[in-house]
């Protein structure tokens, strides 16, 4: 981002998931003076606690966080949503003299709220809509992906296949505007961000440390009770292996990894074993198309990890990236 002593100064804490974001995010408010603003899109939703890999109490220490916890699931919520309550979330954060830090792993929320992106008027058509998640669920995601790939090349490209959310929402812009997605996000990026921003950004200097990580991370989850969180879903009629439910729409929050791997398991055709390896793997692929959609922004100042136990010596990088660029 560009430097700016008018604007106000915002922070972020971007990176794949498992790297650290919620530690640093809170070691750095309590050295700046900060509040955090969440930018995950799972953990705005109340409940799946455990699956959103929401920070508890004891790992706030005190510090505010916004953004979470403020939505019923099924609820939907959209990148347009986010900007405008973390740019609500920000303006009372400054009031009070304390630094913004954005904190998450959803690239999409971070972007549009950092690159001030102004989202088209398009409308929506549920019924379309509900088909194309109707084509997901018998076809597959590669058919309906095909089909953007011919309508909008440009979309296709930035959009990852697995991402079904993107997915429909890009092909409902088009059938509904009869224009390119792509063509109306340029478009949206007309008028320049009204903040300085810094993004620090976390990742492993060995892709294999950050994959070990994870796979702790999960273990850890489902001590925590993650497999009985789910199973509530389920019983609740609000969870099926697709993360969807029964009237076509995905429910952004059902959709959560930690969930739907686990529906195999209790409807008796898979062990335990199976599905917590599958989560395992899942949340790998995911933090590999986190990595992806951060590395193509060239702003971001990195923190290369070498030894996630060695907290102090990430903690001093990060300051130093942050001095740096004041500084400049």
């Amino acid at each position: 981002m560009q430097k700016s002593i008018e604007k106000p100064f915002v922070l972020a804490v971007a990176g794949p998931t498992a790297s650290g974001k919620t530690w640093l995010g809170v070691e750095l408010a309590k050295k700046y003076g900060g509040e955090v603003v969440s930018a995950d899109s799972m953990q705005i939703y109340k409940g799946m606690d455990i699956a959103s890999a929401k920070p508890t109490e004891e790992e706030m220490q005190g510090i505010p966080h916004h953004l979470i916890d403020i939505l019923d699931r099924g609820v939907s919520f959209s990148a347009a949503d986010y900007v405008r309550l973390a740019k609500e979330a920000i303006e009372d954060i400054l009031s009070r003299g304390r630094l913004p830090i954005i904190v998450g792993g959803t690239g999409l929320y971070i972007d549009s709220l950092l690159r001030n992106v102004h989202f088209s008027p398009v409308g929506s058509d549920p019924e379309y809509r509900s088909r194309l998640y109707e084509r997901i669920r018998t076809e597959g995601n590669g058919a309906v992906y095909r089909e953007l790939e011919q309508l909008d090349p440009a979309a296709a490209e930035k959009i990852h296949m697995n991402n079904i959310v993107r997915l429909v929402r890009a092909m409902e812009v088009i059938h509904v505007s009869g224009r390119p997605f792509s063509e109306l996000k340029a478009e949206s990026l007309r008028e320049a961000s009204p903040y300085d921003s810094l993004i620090i950004g976390l990742n492993a200097a060995d892709r294999s440390l950050l994959y070990d990580r994870i796979d702790q991370r999960v273990d850890e989850m489902v001590q925590r009770g993650l497999v009985e969180e789910a199973r509530q879903l389920w019983k609740s009629g609000e969870l099926d292996r697709y993360g969807t439910v029964s009237c076509g729409e995905v429910r952004t929050s059902a959709n959560a990894i930690g969930c739907k791997e686990l529906v195999p398991y209790f409807e008796g055709t898979a062990s335990l074993g199976d599905c917590i390896a599958s989560i395992k793997q899942e949340t790998r692929h995911y933090a590999k198309r986190q990595l992806t959609w951060f590395k193509r922004n060239e702003y971001i100042r990195w923190v290369i990890i070498g030894d996630f136990s060695k907290k102090n010596e990430i903690l001093e990088k990060s300051v130093n990236a942050i001095e740096i660029y004041k500084n400049m």
